[in-house]
């Protein structure tokens, strides 16, 4: 088997927090590396990752990612991972320093949308996000009911 179909056969979603898109709304997306030890890969690889309480912040012109649940190892030894902690996320530094900037302005966070594979490494897919109030929840499962209504009385005729 080539080398490009087995990158192929690893790429995929590792997880992905599907919640955000409902509680935020998503202003800009921007992906970015993760730094992992020791077994978190493995467990990354596994899809062992739970990313729904997950947030990030700039600190020390760097970017930490909070509540990033990577659970221990199944095979691991004494040396297993600690699954929760903060890990540094790897962007550019003006890239850093111009999502600091936007993240000072009024009601904006950082949430981490998706983890997946890319070319064998793993990424983390970062979102400038607003939340939105309950009525804008209400009114964006509204519109999805329609759709969905929509869709089928396609699907009838």
């Amino acid at each position: 088997m080539a080398k490009k179909d087995k990158e192929k056969d690893t790429e995929g979603v590792i997880a992905q927090n599907r919640k955000a898109r409902h509680d935020y709304q998503i202003l800009e997306t921007m992906e970015c590396g993760i730094v992992l030890h020791g077994t978190e890969v493995k467990s990354c690889r596994m899809r062992s990752v739970a990313i729904q309480d997950a947030f990030a912040r700039v600190e020390r012109n760097q970017i930490l990612v909070y509540n990033l649940n990577i659970s221990p190892y199944s095979h691991g030894n004494q040396f297993n991972h600690t699954p929760i902690r903060p890990r540094v996320l790897l962007m550019h530094k003006r890239e850093i320093l111009k999502i600091a900037q936007r993240v000072r302005e009024k009601g904006l966070a950082l949430i981490p949308l998706k983890m997946y594979l890319s070319h064998g490494k793993i990424k983390v897919e970062l979102g400038l996000a607003r939340g939105k109030a309950y009525e804008d929840k209400r009114e964006t499962l509204r519109k999805r009911q329609e759709d969905l209504e929509l869709r089928r009385s396609y699907k009838v005729r």
